[in-house]
């Protein structure tokens, strides 16, 4: 029986020495939360389910998609021993949501998040030609303020909230590593001084090892550096690439460096080594322009949010994950918002090889309605704890062009300093911290908390009759050259402020269009809603949409203060039908006509 999802998970940090643990895992429901009283960590468990697939979907085997408190997993394997006088690390590359992992009934590890790896060192409990009994457990309180993106906290998926994901929902795997060994190293283009920047940590000291990179491109070596890496914490590598090897990485070229890192020890032995790759891409503002490589680009956006039908949140197999890109180039757009949820890697390295821009974002919904709605939005530390993990697992990839770590964080201005306000400083100040290579939205519309936010955004969708709805639209958005923007709420002269006073950053409309349309269903009636929906009223036929499409788009694109704009979406989900394409990837529109409306020339671009 093959292995699903059989390919390496980590494709920037590469090492030759892996083994896929995929496939077959014992699994048990435990609706109590009382499996480790009744024994479940040291017996066998009574069902089956196919990892990496969540139990709620089809192609776990299971289907289960009513609650699950607290999930069980086990399985018996053999550690390869020709990793002999090698250290194991077992990774989890994502369980949704609190993981703890014994390993021969010992506890190994223990994680809280849905979105970020699991890295359990089994120095000491299972060594290479030894048998491993791997257990974990998750558990998925619906109940509490948790980072759960747009999972459904109801029975069923309603309006845009969808099938729940619990336990693995990404690939399981083991490496061999060395006593002294590579961490994942940092990696920043600097195009400036046409320079790989590498921060690098390794994983202990020893004297006389030094650290050698090299980056290589078709031609072979272009340059190789070494340093000593017994000195300082972290070693840091420069490598100048020559004026006449230095190619740019953008949509149309999207080139990638090779990339090698070895740790020698005192005679200059390789005692560990892994490959990566980077794109040598700049990115930089310019009044309200967004630049990449020095040139103003109008990221052309559409909505990502990454749920299939088959799988929920995890790609069938890898081509998948390539076919959304390359259905979403089809229709013309560039990049995406990759929305309330954190892709798994492999997404992000067929970004980085397609020349597909994407804003790295993080699944925070579910923080809301847990206080008096001036105050409701009740983030814990966890919230900053996981996007820091998530910026940490992300950050070399030159695809990636901006960081936004909340969405839609309504919740009104006040005299108070409220939850929001801390925890939207300190997601933006961790980004920040984390890389200064890349722009940081506070937030994606609503409550912006963060004056020196790098760009400022709304979200604007059309709710009355399309025609009076453009115009409206075209009104909100026609005094930028005034400095006078559209802000949610703010913008409302009944409202109370929600968000800071704009100043003057990059502008876009991070969400637009949302139009619902169901050919099967066309003409029908509001009450239908009740199971699928779309923003404002229906379009009347396949014409009206295109109509729609075109001058929603032509809009944002004729306005020389606008550097992008976010269409949603790219698939129908669930209930929701406003996709560019069917939840099965079938196209809904003209695909060539949509494409000739989103290639236009820009307005910000034209101006340069």
């Amino acid at each position: 029986m093959s292995v699903p999802r059989a390919e390496y998970p980590r494709p920037q940090f590469v090492r030759s020495e892996w083994l896929n643990l995929n496939g077959e895992w014992e699994f048990e429901i435990d609706p109590g939360d009382s499996g480790a009283d009744r024994g479940m960590r040291s017996r066998e468990l009574t069902g089956r389910i196919t990892v990496p697939f969540c139990p709620e979907s089809q192609l776990s085997g299971v289907e289960h998609t009513d609650f699950m408190p607290a999930v069980w997993y086990r399985r018996v394997v053999e550690i390869p021993s020709e990793w002999a006088g090698k250290r194991v690390l077992l990774h989890f590359q994502a369980v949704d949501y609190d993981a703890t992992v014994w390993v021969n009934g010992t506890e190994v590890g223990r994680h809280r998040g849905g979105f970020s790896p699991i890295i359990c060192d089994l120095n000491g409990v299972a060594a290479p030609g030894e048998t491993a009994t791997i257990v974990l457990r998750a558990r998925d309180d619906n109940d509490p303020s948790q980072p759960r993106g747009k999972q459904s906290r109801q029975y069923a998926p309603h309006e845009c909230f969808y099938t729940r994901t619990t336990g693995i929902w990404q690939t399981v795997w083991m490496e061999p590593v060395s006593e002294i060994a590579l961490k994942r190293p940092r990696i920043t283009p600097d195009v400036a001084n046409g320079t790989v920047r590498i921060q690098q940590q390794i994983t202990n000291n020893r004297p006389g090892y030094r650290v050698r990179a090299s980056v290589s491109d078709a031609d072979g070596v272009i340059v190789q550096t070494d340093c000593r890496a017994d000195l300082d914490f972290s070693v840091n590598l420069d490598l100048k690439i020559p004026d006449d090897r230095l190619r740019l990485w953008d949509t149309t070229d999207p080139f990638l460096y090779d990339l090698t890192i070895e740790i020698l020890d005192a005679s200059g032995s390789v005692v560990d080594s892994a490959r990566s790759y980077v794109g040598m891409r700049s990115i930089a503002i310019d009044g309200r322009k967004v630049k990449i490589n020095g040139k103003s680009v109008f990221q052309r956006l559409v909505l990502d949010q990454g749920y299939y039908p088959d799988g929920v949140m995890t790609a069938p197999n890898d081509e998948a994950l390539i076919a959304d890109i390359q259905l979403s180039l089809d229709a013309g757009f560039n990049g995406a918002r990759l929305h309330q949820k954190v892709f798994e890697e492999r997404f992000l390295y067929h970004a980085d090889r397609m020349g597909y821009l994407v804003w790295g974002e993080f699944a925070d919904w579910g923080s809301s309605g847990f206080g008096p709605q001036h105050d409701h939005q009740q983030m814990s530390i966890t919230y900053a704890a996981q996007w820091l993990e998530v910026l940490e697992r992300d950050y070399s990839h030159p695809s990636i062009i901006g960081w936004c770590p909340l969405n839609e964080t309504w919740q009104r201005l006040h005299d108070k300093i409220t939850t929001l306000d801390d925890a939207t400083r300190a997601l933006f100040l961790a980004a920040k911290a984390m890389d200064t290579s890349r722009p940081v939205l506070d937030t994606s519309g609503y409550a912006h908390r963060v004056p020196e936010t790098d760009i400022y955004d709304s979200h604007d969708y059309i709710q009355e009759e399309f025609e009076e709805g453009i115009e409206k639209m075209r009104l909100r958005h026609s005094r930028m050259a005034e400095n006078e923007v559209y802000i949610n709420f703010n913008s409302d002269k009944n409202s109370e402020p929600h968000s800071v006073p704009y100043r003057g950053q990059p502008y876009f409309v991070s969400e637009i269009g949302g139009f619902r349309w169901n050919p099967i269903v066309t003409g029908s009636t509001f009450e239908d809603r009740k199971t699928s929906w779309g923003y404002g009223t229906d379009p009347k036929s396949l014409e009206d949409l295109h109509h729609r499409f075109e001058a929603t788009c032509d809009l944002m694109l004729t306005n020389e203060h606008m550097f992008a704009y976010c269409y949603t979406q790219l698939t129908d989900i669930y209930p929701e039908e406003n996709g560019i394409y069917t939840f099965d990837r079938k196209p809904k529109f003209d695909i060539a006509r949509i494409h000739a409306v989103q290639t236009k020339a820009a307005a910000i671009e034209s101006a340069e």
